[in-house]
């Protein structure tokens, strides 16, 4: 028997009026786990778990970067998109295009919004996701339909932007801005500096009092 994206049998769901939001997997649940002790447990169990900037954090898989849990990340992203296509969607303009994956925007959006229903879904009261029904997802799909603009009704269509961020990756146009940025910064600290130079201090370092200034050196 085959299983919708979510895991359950077709069967199962027939004639539901509702369908129950998509699981994350065994990996994404760990990972879920170890940014809850880092950020809620023990200092001994936070320690283990080594630079907590360096967990995985499902909602962003630009940093599942263990192969099998970011697989396992698209495959739960997927279904969410299936699910909130068939359960919250009426108008074809809403509808997420299952090119999705081509779109990093798409991605980036989608993701956080999965991460949002999961924690509502868990939470011990409704107000979290009357906060995702209210503002989370009427605002992901706006934001969906003002950057898509119908382009990938019919089917994906190439990147309309392409071009002007060829030339904005241009070894020239970089250069160019490196130099501009140089210029400012170096304007800023002009600006900013005492009589434009530097101030030698003598400074206290059991109190951290600063005692005298010397003229610029």
């Amino acid at each position: 028997m085959g299983v919708t994206p979510d895991g359950v049998p077709p069967t199962a769901t027939a004639g539901l009026l509702v369908t129950g939001f998509p699981e994350v997997g065994p990996l994404a649940k760990l990972a879920y786990r170890e940014l809850n002790l880092a950020g809620h447990g023990s200092e001994q169990q936070a320690r283990a778990l080594g630079d907590p900037a360096r967990l995985p954090r499902p909602w962003d898989p630009a940093t599942c970067h263990e192969a099998d849990l970011r697989a396992e990340v698209w495959a739960w992203l997927d279904a969410v998109v299936e699910w909130l296509n068939r359960e919250y969607v009426w108008d074809a303009a809403a509808v997420i295009p299952p090119c999705w994956p081509a779109h990093p925007h798409l991605v980036h959006e989608i993701a956080v919004v999965a991460d949002q229903r999961r924690r509502a879904g868990a939470a011990f009261s409704s107000d979290l996701l009357e906060d995702w029904h209210r503002y989370t997802l009427p605002g992901f799909i706006d934001r969906m339909r003002d950057r898509l603009r119908g382009h990938c009704d019919e089917g994906h269509q190439p990147w309309p932007a392409k071009g002007r961020h060829a030339r904005h990756t241009d070894p020239q146009a970089r250069k160019e801005r490196a130099e501009t940025f140089a210029r400012e910064a170096d304007r800023a600290d002009a600006d900013t500096s005492p009589r434009g130079g530097r101030r030698l201090s003598v400074v206290d370092l059991e109190t951290g009092e600063i005692r005298e200034e010397h003229a610029d050196w």
